[in-house]
């Protein structure tokens, strides 16, 4: 779970750190990466329930085809939604963020798009999990983490190693400095906003193999994405690495909180696991308000 909140956690810090407001319709893709995952491993690999899992080279082209997909959608959201609202009031912005998250929602739901019923995701690894010793691990739980850690260390790649990186890391710092230098300022933030949805649709695509689907107005996947910005809070929004750092300490944090309750005799011990989540970010926010990683800014009256 980590990893899952620190794909979706990145694309909320990246967004953030370009053009300082939040993207509230990140979660939705999420949601439609997941739905992606399930049309594309359905309609390419109808036999697949009878065969069983897919190869490794198949499940990896489902997952390439959902991120371009959903990178393609972020894209088109940041043309026609944000773009015009780019030197709005930062109110404007918040609602149209939270009316694209409406509509992504609601077109999930139609019958000739994904529908309103939920849907078990097909096998796309081995089920039957390894025993060594006394400890069962799971193979998805393997690939989730691992497929995870590799697009983070690419990402990390990207931004520090990279011209398009730097160029990335000037427009954050200042877009007059950066355009002023012959930075193309509007490649930059697209790029970012479908960089930021290639990885949610990733996110989303593990999140299927792991879990079944619920539609795509379901409050699982607001939960989801609220649980990802909580860590991007907690770890510093804006900073990768701290994005990375809130949602491990985030999960953490649920995973142990749930244990105990297990343990005091609560039955409905995962369902108030969120409550860990949201008073560490309490904590944070009084204590240290930028972030665990962030900095703090300083502003002249």
């Amino acid at each position: 779970m980590g990893s899952l909140y620190a794909l979706i956690a990145l694309g909320y810090t990246m967004v953030y750190g370009i053009l300082k407001f939040i993207n509230f319709a990140h979660s939705d893709i999420v949601a439609l990466g997941g739905w992606l995952s399930f049309v594309l491993a359905t309609k390419l690999f109808p036999a697949l329930g009878a065969e069983g899992s897919l190869p490794w080279w198949a499940a990896a082209a489902v997952m390439l085809l959902c991120m371009g997909a959903c990178a393609l959608l972020g894209f088109l959201i940041e043309f026609l939604a944000y773009r015009p609202l780019r030197k709005a009031p930062r109110l404007n912005v918040l609602i149209t963020a939270i009316g694209v998250s409406l509509l992504l929602q609601n077109v999930g739901q139609l019958p000739f798009v994904f529908g309103a019923r939920p849907q078990p995701m097909p096998a796309l690894v081995p089920v039957e999990p390894w025993i060594i010793g006394e400890v069962r691990i799971n193979p998805v739980d393997v690939l989730v983490t691992v497929t995870a850690i590799i697009l983070m260390l690419l990402l990390q790649f990207l931004v520090y190693r990279t011209k398009l990186g730097t160029a990335m890391r000037a427009v954050s710092f200042s877009v007059p400095s950066a355009s002023l230098v012959g930075i193309n300022v509007n490649f930059v933030i697209s790029f970012t906003f479908m960089l930021g949805s290639a990885l949610a649709a990733a996110a989303g695509m593990l999140f299927a193999v792991k879990y079944n689907l619920q539609q795509t107005a379901h409050p699982q996947w607001v939960i989801l994405g609220l649980t990802a910005f909580v860590a991007a809070v907690v770890g510093g929004v804006g900073n990768i690495k701290g994005a990375m750092l809130g949602a491990y300490l985030i999960s953490f944090i649920q995973q142990l909180g749930t244990f105990a309750l297990l343990k005091g005799g609560y039955d409905n011990a995962s369902g108030l696991k969120d409550i860990y989540v949201f008073v560490v970010l309490i904590i944070v926010l009084l204590i240290k308000p930028e972030g665990l990683l962030g900095k703090p800014t300083r502003e002249k009256v």
